[in-house]
């Protein structure tokens, strides 16, 4: 990560929990509830990235190829969330809270990427998905027992 790339993401984080749960509000608040979840459709997450950028004029740097190299640096930090741990179970039992949450920022990093360079590139990466999910039906269908 680069100089000032953490404080970015605190103030993203920031600006997206105040957009999509509200001004001072905390995760987690009301009764019974262990975590609120957020719901948000890549499509705004899009327009929140691009609003990002441009408010801190980093648009002439999200090239295709820069946004994907930055992206491939974050699948490296990512990788590095599983170095040296042998096999993995499902649901990461055996990882500690803190763990667990540095892998959900690094695949979030990743994510956020992916949803930028498919926006700059002119590609709804929804619709995308969609039909290549559409595609390996085809291609891998169920096995007839």
């Amino acid at each position: 990560m680069g100089e000032g790339e953490g404080e970015e993401k605190m103030v993203m984080e920031i600006s997206l929990r105040e957009t999509y749960m509200g001004e001072g509000e905390e995760e987690g608040e009301g009764e019974g509830e262990e975590k609120m979840a957020i719901e948000i459709s890549l499509r705004d997450f899009s327009k929140k990235l691009e609003e990002f950028a441009k408010e801190r004029d980093w648009e002439q740097y999200h090239t295709p190829r820069n946004l994907l190299l930055a992206m491939i640096g974050e699948v490296g930090e990512l990788s590095e969330c599983f170095q040296w741990k042998g096999e993995v179970e499902k649901g990461l039992p055996n990882w500690e809270e803190s763990e667990k949450e540095h892998l959900g920022e690094e695949l979030s990093d990743v994510l956020l990427y992916l949803i930028r360079l498919s926006d700059i590139c002119g590609i709804d990466l929804g619709d995308a998905a969609v039909r290549k999910i559409a595609k390996n039906a085809i291609k891998y269908p169920p096995k007839i027992s």
